[in-house]
């Protein structure tokens, strides 16, 4: 009896440390991936030089990017610059003092996009204003861009597929590279946990303002009323999901603004109806889900990666061209 009961702990004894085991690769397996989507050996200081090379090959890039001068557009810069300063007062955001925040508005009535460069600067298509019903919507969506310079989402996903050094080149103003860096760097697909991380900051960055702090649910709302779903919904977590993730975290908050703003950016919107778009390009291709010319296309669903996304149109603004929108 004795020895059958001293093999029953042993063997007991055996499986516990088995079950401990294998409890500890999985935990090591999800640190380590937690890990290397958080990796990024790039360092913050170059994350400002290399936002001021990628700036400066866009502005010199007329035909691609037509941004509108500030001179004669005063009303509609103060405006946007005025909701990255209301965001960047929070103090909630990374970096507020060392990067630019610098808002730059693309005249293209076509295209629903906004992006940050890493570093930090600022880019609104008038499309995209165009497109959203109220501030509170538009100042989601600039949160949720600012959130993925703050949290350097650009050179962790860069370093990955490009590599420091090449990084590093683009940085020190090496033309070549910095025009490679510019293209990946605008059709870059961010991984579903930096999307869920600036949707959230992004309703961290609203919560203590009097914006209704699930503004960026907006946007998403309007693509979930498409009547063709978009390629990248495919791939991408669905705007039901994202919705219902925006509007969990504002509850979870116990956020209280209430302010649309609708009256004003009604009058934003206005304006941007009087501004004259740019000359059509001959490259460029009327088809609803084209990319702007001399971009690599990343509206095609990437099999190996189910990350990868890029965004769509609106059936109730026809022909509207959509870069990634994450």
């Amino acid at each position: 009896m004795y020895f059958c009961l001293l093999f029953f702990l042993k063997s007991m004894k055996h499986r516990f440390l088995s079950i401990l085991l294998l409890f500890f690769i999985l935990n090591s397996c999800s640190t380590i991936k937690n890990s290397w989507n958080d990796l990024n050996v790039f360092p913050v200081a170059q994350d400002i030089e290399l936002g001021k090379q990628v700036a400066a090959e866009i502005s010199a890039n007329k035909s691609e990017f037509p941004i509108l001068e500030e001179k004669g557009n005063e009303v509609l810069y103060n405006y946007v610059n005025g909701l990255v300063q209301k965001i960047l007062a929070t103090n909630l955001v990374d970096y507020t003092k060392d990067f630019a925040w610098k808002v730059n508005i693309i005249n293209d009535p076509k295209t629903l996009n906004a992006f940050c460069t890493p570093g930090g600067h600022i880019y609104v298509y008038t499309g995209l204003i165009s497109f959203l019903d109220s501030e509170d919507e538009l100042a989601g969506v600039m949160g949720h861009e600012m959130a993925h310079a703050a949290k350097r989402h650009s050179t962790k996903q860069l370093t990955k597929s490009l590599g420091v050094q090449l990084l590093l080149d683009a940085a020190l103003g090496k033309k070549e590279v910095i025009k490679q860096v510019t293209g990946a760097l605008l059709v870059l697909s961010f991984s579903r946990a930096h999307e869920t991380q600036a949707d959230s900051f992004s309703v961290k960055y609203l919560c203590p303002t009097s914006w209704k702090a699930n503004g960026a649910a907006g946007f998403f709302r309007k693509i979930e009323g498409q009547v063709t779903p978009p390629q990248w919904l495919s791939t991408h977590p669905s705007p039901a999901n994202r919705i219902k993730s925006i509007d969990s975290k504002s509850s979870e908050l116990k956020c209280m603004g209430k302010d649309s703003n609708t009256g004003t950016f009604n009058q934003i919107k206005s304006l941007i109806k009087n501004i004259v778009p740019p000359p059509h390009k001959p490259s460029e291709q009327s088809d609803s889900g084209s990319q702007t010319p001399g971009i690599p296309n990343s509206s095609k669903p990437t099999q190996n990666n189910p990350d990868k996304a890029g965004p769509s149109n609106t059936n109730t603004i026809p022909q509207k061209k959509i870069l990634k929108k994450g």
